[in-house]
Formats: C-alpha cells, structure tokens, sequence
C-alpha cells in the first residue's frame, strides 16, 4: 500500500526561502520612494543625506548598480550553491546584504551610496540564483509550477513593502525596515533541511534519504523509491565532468543554456524593472497628482495579480500563460507609449485623459505577473541536468540581469514615447519565441524535459498527446536519454526505475 505523505514542508521551505525575495524586492523597489527624496532641491532636506539634490545620471547609477552587482555576483553564487549546498549558500547570503544596507544608510556622499547597492546587487544574485535551484529540486512534480511561482509572488511583497512604507517614514528608519527583513529570513530559514539532490551529489546518503523524509512526509521506506531513482539521476549526470567546457561542449546543455538564457532576457525586455524601479518618476512625468498613492495601487495590484499564477501554472502550462502575458503587455505599454507621444509632441491636452497612466499600468502588471513575472524563474529551475545546474542558472541570471542594467541605466536617457514603444515591440517578439521555439515543460520531470531537449519534439507532442513522451522515455530496454550528442557521437543513457 502506498504510503500517503504531506507537502506541508514543502510549501514551509518555498515560503521561508521567499522570504529573501521579500528583501530583494524591497531592494529594488527602495529607488521609487527615495530617488525623488534624494532630489529635493533643499539643502537641509531631512531625507536628504547629502545634503544637495542628485543629478538625473546620478539617479540612473543609484538604481541600475544592483542588476550590475547581480551581473558579477551570479557566477560567485552558482560555484557558493555547488561548494556548500543550496541552504548553507543562501544563509550566508545575510551578511553581505546587512553590510550593503549600512553603507547606504550610512552616507553621506554618494560614492558610498553606489558601493551599498552594488555590494546588495553581489548579495542579491545568491537567492536569484540558488533558490530556483532548490525549490527545482525539492517539490514534487505536481506542485513544482505552484512553488517555483512563488518568487514572483514574494518579490511583489517586498516592491509593495517599499512603495507604501518608504514615502511616509524617513531615510533612516526604512534602510532598517528593509535590513531587518534579511534577518527574518534568516531565521526562519535555518530550520529548513537541505536539499537532497545537492547530498546525494557529495555522497551523503543518509542525510539525503532523511531530507527526502521530511519534505514528503514520510518514513525512509516511503520514499526508498524516489531516492532510488534520485541516486541514479544523478550519478550518471555526474558522469560528465561539468567544468565550464564541458557545459559547453554537450549539445542539449547549449540548448537549455541558450533557451532559457533568451526567455529571461525578454522577461527584462517587458520593461518591468523600468516600471518598477522608476514608478514614482513615470508618474510624475506624466502629471498625475499623487506619485505615492498611484505607486501603492501598482504594488498592490502587482500582489494580487501574482496570486494567479501559483494556483493555475500546473492546470494550464507554462507556454499559453506567457503567450497572454505578452499580448497584455505588449498591448498597454503601447498605449503608455502612445499618451507620452500625445503628452510630449503635439498639441494634445492630456488631462482630460490623466487616468490612463495609471489604468495602463495596473493592466500591465497584471499581465505580466500572471505569465512572465514568475515562469522564467520556474523554467530556470527545471531545465538543466544536475550536474550542470549551478554553472547553467549563474549564465542565465548574468543574462537577465546584464539587461537589466543596461535598461534601467539608460532608459533615462531616451524619451518616455520611444522606451514604452520599444518594450511593446519586445513583447510581440516574446510571443514568436515562445509559440516557436520554447518547449513546454508542464507536468515533466527533470530528467524527462533533458530527454525532451535533447530529442526535440515529437509529431505526437504537437498533437496535443502529452502521455507520449513517457511512452517513449520508457521504450527499448526501458532506458532514457536525458543527453544528446556529446560531439563523438554518443549518447548517455539512464536506466529509468
């Protein structure tokens, strides 16, 4: 008889992991309310460190030196994740976050302020990178979609931290609201075990099987099974040495890096960051009376609307959900487009259709965060072999947030017409690329989506037949390949139990 376990675990871990995401978000989203703090034209401004206004380049530096710190920091945090686990990497994670925060709360100039949010970009990069990693490799497969979405839920939580407390307290007492949320993490955190694909791969048996144990709520018998075809995933992933030129020279590697490196790049081309980094300027640029309240509600909706996700992503797919993200994206940063072009270069008086800055943009949220707000990071967490999964994420976070960077740094720079016209071009290629030439990976398990990558898809998958690719992973000698041609032209295979 089967033994019937509990997820309650499972969904502990996703949740306390999250919450360093909170922190992140509230890292990211500390440049609305403070920039235009950092600007007022008063010297003795009481939320002004500094003491004289920041320049616009100087604005652009503040919040574009963490996707840059992130850029450096996810090759640092993908060997960290590799060499001492998923949850020991993640914990120390803290400490440079705690030093980050002190100098930015600290200055007094502005040099220091860059170094504070360069060192949270270093830090940042180890949760972006190493939680999908974990939570990839400790839920089920039935709920790997729900957990894996919940970064993006969790983010939203630490955006709306920032925009409806940063505005109404001051400078000093939201950079210690923002650092104490890393410690709460840290605590509550600690109590969660490691996960067992990471003790399998350094021989720790035991430990694995009583990690396994308590994530599935069951005995050790229980989950002998699981264990079992754990152990021999792994091995003959390990079988190839994955140093950097080994990553590169396995085709269906390349494959996943390049794939997966494209869909999180397009995540940036939305324009999110820019939208939510610099909501309070947008707003402002576009006359609405009350910055703050109008950033509340987009931080709310953001919430809200993430919500979705988690509770559809398993029932409906990854691909559909990204394909609607992208129309609804693409179809109102159009729109904002349009009202900055009618705002800026004609004659067209733009108050008497104020409202829809703000319309516009709780559209948008709400259609990004139903598809590309959180799939990217589940993708990232299901795509790559395990012997190759902390080198493939750190390329695929550097790619996310190079773009990042150089968006956030010079959308400054061009018009508000030409950047919202540019992000809904993006959004009509995203949904070439994801109809095309992305594969689905609802309902699969991780070495399933390897076979599926390194075959292709089948003519029964384009019909719709989903049970066909487990027809055909159990085929002669009921053996798997979960890698393609290695360039001798050989092929790995894997006993499937």
């Amino acid at each position: 008889m089967t033994e019937k376990g509990s997820r309650f675990l499972q969904y502990m871990a996703a949740s306390t992991g999250n919450l360093n995401i909170v922190a992140c978000g509230a890292i990211l989203g500390w440049t609305s309310p403070i920039l235009p703090k950092l600007a007022e034209d008063n010297p003795i401004a009481p939320d002004n460190q500094l003491l004289r206004p920041i320049t616009n380049d100087e604005k652009a530096w503040i919040g574009s030196l963490v996707p840059l710190g992130v850029m450096f920091g996810s090759f640092v945090s993908g060997y960290l994740g590799e060499w001492l686990g998923r949850k020991r990497s993640m914990l120390m994670s803290t400490f440079p976050f705690l030093i980050g925060w002190i100098l930015v709360g600290t200055a007094h100039d502005i040099i220091q302020i860059y170094a504070g949010r360069f060192i949270l970009g270093l830090a940042l990069a180890m949760p972006f990178t190493v939680l999908p990693m974990y939570i990839g490799e400790v839920s089920e497969v039935a709920i790997r979609g729900t957990l894996g979405s919940f970064l993006q839920l969790f983010i939203t939580f630490g955006f709306l931290f920032s925009y409806s407390v940063g505005p109404f307290v001051s400078y000093t007492v939201f950079w210690l609201l923002c650092a104490s949320l890393h410690v709460a993490f840290f605590i509550g955190f600690m109590f969660m075990p490691e996960s067992p694909h990471f003790l399998l791969s350094k021989g720790r048996e035991a430990e694995a099987a009583e990690a396994l144990a308590r994530f599935r709520g069951k005995s050790l018998d229980g989950v002998r099974k699981e264990m079992e075809e754990m152990q021999a995933e792994i091995e003959e992933a390990y079988r190839i040495k994955a140093s950097w030129n080994d990553v590169f020279k396995v085709k269906v590697n390349i494959k996943a890096i390049v794939l997966t490196s494209i869909l999180m790049s397009f995540q940036e081309f939305m324009g999110i960051d820019v939208v939510l980094f610099y909501v309070e300027d947008i707003f402002r640029e576009a006359g609405t009376s009350n910055t703050a309240i109008s950033a509340i509600i987009i931080g709310f909706v953001q919430m809200i609307s993430s919500v979705i996700t988690p509770i559809v992503v398993d029932r409906s797919g990854r691909k559909i959900l990204l394909v609607i993200s992208s129309i609804g994206s693409g179809i109102t940063v159009g729109i904002l487009g349009a009202f900055f072009y009618l705002k800026n270069k004609t004659d067209f008086d733009t108050t008497t259709i104020g409202w829809v800055p703000l319309a516009t943009l709780v559209v948008y949220i709400i259609a990004y965060s139903i598809g590309w707000g959180p799939l990217p990071w589940t993708v990232m967490g299901e795509m790559f072999a395990p012997a190759v999964k902390p080198k493939a994420s750190s390329i695929c976070v550097f790619a996310i947030w190079s773009f990042s960077f150089l968006l956030t740094k010079f959308f400054t720079n061009v018009t508000p017409d030409v950047g919202f016209f540019f992000f809904a071009a993006c959004c009509a290629v995203n949904i070439v690329f994801i109809v095309f030439m992305f594969p689905e990976t609802k309902g699969k398990t991780l070495a399933e989506i390897q076979q599926k990558l390194s075959r292709g898809r089948s003519k029964a998958e384009e019909i719709g037949e989903e049970s066909s690719i487990r027809n055909s992973v159990a085929g002669a000698e009921n053996k798997m390949v979960i890698y393609g041609d290695l360039g001798e032209g050989k092929e790995r295979e894997l006993t499937r139990y």
